[in-house]
């Protein structure tokens, strides 16, 4: 397969060292929005060009407690075994990050817990792993707009097995604070309240820059639509503070975005374009870390 063959949202790439091999992880479930989930499928490609797949990474069994927006899983090496963080919601639990487990990076994935890692009481999604200075895993992700109008981006410390947090949620940052930011208009709204401007925070992804800058990708809407835009902490500090570039990195119809490294050690930046439905896919783009700030070509 090519890549405009394969339609993905939310793409994630694992670059497998020994195997020379990247791996593909996404949102793939055909009725992610509104349909029963399914699960995720992942594509293998020695080149970013060819792929082979879809090869079944999870499949939702019975007594999972999820069972719809199977969303934006990604796969991170931790302890020498693969751990999957995505997004899940059902009628009566908030949505959240749950995290998956497999001996192996195209699973299967089997939950590690029973329950998400999220807060239980919050509309949370878009769980990402990060290992500060000191080896400590943290859980950062998005306090969704949903329930609190002006998207949250927070930290949560985990325990050493991401079996539970370490600590209460540390708060980053509000969507708003995004000098680029937009509030949706009342069409991207619909059933929501619209007494107050709603602010949308999504999909955050940290790189530790060479001069030990942390970079935050996150995306939200701007002035042509969905939008990926940079949060710096100069201290490297997952807790901040955290600076807001002044203009997004992308700007128009496209998002969700994640840093990796090719085998020929370029910095590789991919997210999805566009952002409707079915026409999504997964679009690469070299990066380069100039100053404290990364920059497209």
């Amino acid at each position: 397969m090519k890549r405009d063959e394969i339609r993905i949202r939310d793409p994630f790439i694992f670059t497998h060292e020994s195997e020379k091999m990247y791996y593909l992880f996404g949102t793939t479930d055909t009725t992610c929005w509104d349909g029963d989930g399914v699960g995720f499928d992942c594509y293998k490609s020695r080149d970013l060009i060819n792929w082979e797949g879809p090869i079944p990474a999870f499949r939702s069994s019975e007594g999972f407690w999820a069972t719809r927006n199977f969303w934006a899983p990604e796969v991170h090496s931790y302890k020498d075994r693969y751990y999957m963080f995505a997004t899940f919601k059902a009628d009566n639990m908030y949505r959240g990050t749950q995290i998956l487990v497999s001996d192996y990076v195209s699973g299967p994935y089997k939950p590690l817990t029973d329950r998400p890692i999220t807060p239980p009481d919050w509309e949370c999604l878009d769980g990402t792993l990060h290992i500060d200075s000191d080896g400590h895993p943290w859980l950062v992700f998005c306090h969704e707009w949903t329930q609190v109008h002006n998207g949250a981006m927070y930290a949560m410390k985990l325990t050493e097995d991401l079996k539970k947090g370490a600590g209460r949620p540390v708060f980053l940052f509000n969507a708003s604070e995004g000098p680029w930011v937009l509030p949706l208009k009342p069409h991207e709204q619909e059933y929501l309240s619209r007494l107050f401007p709603n602010y949308v925070t999504d999909g955050p992804y940290l790189h530790r820059m060479k001069k030990g800058t942390l970079a935050m990708l996150w995306s939200s809407y701007g002035t042509s639509g969905y939008a990926m835009g940079i949060a710096l902490s100069e201290n490297g500090d997952v807790s901040g503070p955290w600076i807001q570039e002044e203009v997004p990195l992308w700007k128009e119809d496209g998002g969700h975005g994640m840093i990796f490294h090719t085998f020929d050690r370029r910095l590789m930046l991919t997210f999805h374009s566009p952002n409707n439905s079915p026409d999504e896919r997964a679009v690469f783009f070299e990066i380069f870390e100039e100053g404290d700030s990364l920059r497209l070509k």
